[in-house]
């Protein structure tokens, strides 16, 4: 008789996508949308004033935390070709806010490409 191994509990993979994004200190949920309050902290942690909501740096870190996300349901889920596109246009945009943010401010640019450890 085969003897079935359990799966991992939702627990595991939790604590190890935080270990892993440790450096974003970004709270993930793995297969779970963004609730308005983690949404919220990501807003305060990133935002230039108060009341910031679509500055460069809140727009990535938003961005970012997303892509996490999606690439770990692609992880399981390898023929989601449809994932994969919307996956591969968050990037993009992603890297184009990046870039006007390397354009106006340098200083942003880099603190924003260390706290997510993006490629420059």
């Amino acid at each position: 008789m085969l003897e079935v191994k359990p799966k991992k509990s939702l627990e595991i993979k939790i604590a190890k996508i935080s270990l892993l994004r440790n450096k974003s200190k970004i709270v993930i949920i793995q297969n779970m949308p963004l609730t308005s309050t983690q949404k919220q902290e990501i807003i305060k942690k990133f935002q230039t004033t108060s009341g910031d909501t679509g500055s460069p740096e809140v727009q990535i870190a938003l961005l970012s935390n997303r892509i996490i996300k999606l690439t770990d349901h692609l992880k399981q889920h390898i023929h989601d070709i449809h994932s994969r596109r919307g996956l591969l246009s968050m990037i993009a945009k992603r890297r184009r806010l990046v870039n006007f943010l390397k354009n106006v401010d340098k200083i942003r640019h880099s603190t924003i490409i260390k706290n997510f450890s993006l490629k420059d």
